[in-house]
């Protein structure tokens, strides 16, 4: 059975060979790079301990520098299931969700048929690199020497020039013996509806050969040189050679380059990835006059796991960015993303290299953002969220975009980064608080800014809460706090609301209690913090024995036990910290004499104290306690003792219980 023509490049494209390799092999993680599609394994084809059996994810072959087997996947399939060639075709079509073609006993003819129709396509090609030298095409070559395409730029890119007239091509390829049917199918020339013979399909055009990723010329790109020209650029026809939603302009050039090391870009037309190329940027692509389709986005994947889509920065490009992403959301995984890079408004790559060279687009590729930011830039911009409604209509567009994500770990994962940018959008000062160390610096823990300060350690534990005063005390209740939150995540959504509202004051209290609020749906939520804080960071946390001996840390399975200490200890903070500002407060107030609201405000703030740190009853309603509610050190008890001898303990009249 034969093959019908770009049946098994489109099987190649669809696959990845270290997924096909993958059923078979183990990778070895410490010498393999997936991101770079570099993997390594012991060899399948012969026993051995080491990983010498090379996979090249890019270019698609395998080769082990042990018993020196290579191939492609289709190689791979035959040697390890011990198949024959058709086989092997079937069961990688079944994996890639491909139909086998029919049998076809004219697919030799047709491959026969495209092998012409290329050779047709190299003909023109020729023909209009001659006309572009002729003095017919001067003005296109004014015009690439004015976008800094010179001569061996022409070259290099086969750009050529298609004179004004309507026949010159199909009589300069008549001539040599090309027929009309071919030339037809190669939508060279264009039919009459007028009953005359076929016209040349491009005429007074810059010429761009565009080929596949073998190299072979499929369809032409055409500039017009007339400035009212009805289309500024004109592709092929499609047909025989050409689906403009399945090729991708220099994809042949960029795949090499990206082989090589090189950052994948998308740009939006010839002139843009021709300027990129010429600049140094050579793994650079670009769709043929369309929006990029789901075909062109799995040939992008095929090169790198992550293409930067180079957009103009202003509205349109924002609009082509949205579309890009809606489409692309289902499809993305581990190792399958997009990032984007907007230039400045008004300006294309060519624009912005020709205006302030390749730096400045490195500059602007170096500032790429992920698909994650630019889609909450689009939920959130030019949005109103000052109402409760609003920003559960937010609530509701984040559910419906991450739902489309079919991955499920990279869903948790938009889920976790949305949570934490909500967070930071409705608490801006909080945010600032805990934002991380510039990147390549170690995070300390602690706030942006804050002094730093170390924790209590294990030698303070007989003496700081006795001489250090409520500072400490209330450091090392936060502690407890996290620690118990930590060893009980489960119970996050429920102590949610009290772990916001805390005026945490530890040294980096805030920032872990934040961020476990946005890793508590993680499976190990405190592993995800030691990955952002670093292990022992953590472990400072737990050191304290005030800390260990909590019964909530050292009853780990305790969930009752847990919920009522949290519940306590959330309660005891909130009232000394009421009580405290009660007291400032009142040391403002009072001079020589006080009313009996002042005089019940203090009584209250004294009982809170004393049901907050007594009650060992407490339940999960407790630690909503009054905000004025109080637990006072020695000193602040004083002060508070000596007010209400001074001004009398008394409830005002008319006021109940």
């Amino acid at each position: 059975m034969s093959l019908p023509p770009g049946f098994l490049d489109e099987l190649r494209t669809r696959l990845s060979l270290s997924d096909v390799v993958g059923r078979k092999v183990m990778w070895d993680r410490k010498k393999s790079n997936q991101g770079k599609g570099d993997m390594w394994a012991p060899c399948p084809f012969h026993h051995e301990k080491t990983a010498s059996f090379h996979v090249d994810d890019k270019q698609g072959y395998y080769y082990c520098f042990g018993c020196h087997a290579k191939g492609d996947a289709i190689s791979f399939v035959r040697e390890t299931e011990n198949v024959g060639f058709m086989e092997a075709v079937e069961i990688l079509a079944g994996e890639a969700g491909i139909q086998m073609p029919a049998r076809d006993p004219r697919a030799q003819e047709k491959a026969d048929a495209t092998t012409r129709l290329t050779g047709v396509m190299e003909q023109a090609v020729q023909w209009f690199r001659l006309q572009l030298k002729t003095g017919a095409g001067a003005a296109a070559r004014d015009y690439l020497a004015g976008r800094g395409l010179d001569e061996a730029a022409q070259e290099r890119w086969g750009l050529g020039f298609a004179p004004p007239g309507w026949e010159g091509l199909r009589e300069a390829l008549g001539g040599k013996g090309v027929s009309l049917d071919d030339m037809l199918a190669c939508r060279l020339l264009r039919e009459s509806d007028k009953g005359r013979a076929p016209y040349d399909a491009f005429r007074n055009r810059i010429m761009f050969p565009i080929r596949d990723i073998r190299g072979r010329c499929i369809a032409f790109g055409g500039r017009a040189m007339d400035p009212a020209d009805n289309a500024k650029y004109l592709n092929s026809s499609e047909g025989p050679l050409f689906d403009k939603g399945r090729v991708l302009f220099n994809h042949q050039q960029a795949r090499g380059a990206v082989g090589k090391g090189q950052t994948l870009i998308v740009g939006e037309g010839y002139m843009d990835v021709i300027a990129l190329s010429e600049a140094g940027f050579g793994a650079a692509v670009a769709p043929l006059g369309t929006a990029i389709t789901e075909d062109q986005l799995q040939l992008l994947w095929r090169m790198s796991p992550e293409p930067v889509v180079a957009l103009d920065g202003d509205k349109a490009g924002l609009r082509a960015a949205m579309r890009l992403i809606d489409m692309a959301l289902p499809q993305i995984g581990p190792g399958r993303s997009l990032r984007f890079a907007l230039l400045p408004e008004g300006k294309d790559p060519d624009d912005l290299i020709r205006a302030e060279g390749p730096p400045a687009m490195q500059a602007v590729l170096d500032r790429a953002e992920p698909l994650v930011e630019l889609l909450w830039r689009r939920e959130t911009e030019d949005r109103p969220l000052d109402s409760p409604e609003r920003r559960a209509a937010l609530d509701a567009s984040l559910r419906v975009a991450t739902a489309l994500i079919q991955d499920p770990d990279v869903r948790r994962h938009y889920e976790e980064a949305f949570k934490q940018r909500k967070w930071e959008l409705f608490n801006p000062r909080r945010a600032e608080a805990s934002a991380p160390a510039p990147k390549g610096a170690q995070r300390p823990w602690r706030p942006r800014g804050a002094k730093p300060e170390a924790l209590p350690t294990p030698s303070t534990r007989s003496s700081a809460l006795a001489a250090a005063g409520s500072e400490i005390e209330e450091h090392l209740r936060e502690a407890v706090i996290l620690a118990t939150l930590l060893t009980h995540p489960e119970l996050a959504d429920e102590f949610a609301h009290a772990i916001e509202e805390l005026d945490w004051k530890g040294d980096g209290h805030a920032a872990v209690a934040m961020a476990f609020l946005t890793h508590a749906d993680a499976a190990d939520p405190r592993r995800a913090l030691e990955e952002e804080f670093g292990a022992a960071a953590l472990e400072k946390l737990f050191t304290p024995a005030h800390v260990r001996i909590a019964p909530c840390i050292r009853n780990p399975g305790d969930m009752e036990l847990a919920r009522m200490c949290l519940a306590q200890d959330f309660a005891i903070l909130s009232a000394d910290r009421g009580a405290a500002r009660e007291i400032a407060e009142a040391m403002h107030q009072i001079d020589g004499l006080a009313d009996e609201g002042l005089t019940w405000r203090l009584g209250q703030a004294s009982e809170a104290r004393h049901r907050a740190a007594n009650n060992h009853e407490t339940d999960k309603a407790d630690y909503d306690i009054a905000p004025n509610g109080a637990r006072l050190d020695r000193s602040e008890r004083a002060s508070l003792d000596a007010l209400l001898e001074q001004i009398g303990h008394q409830k005002p009249r008319g006021r109940r219980d």
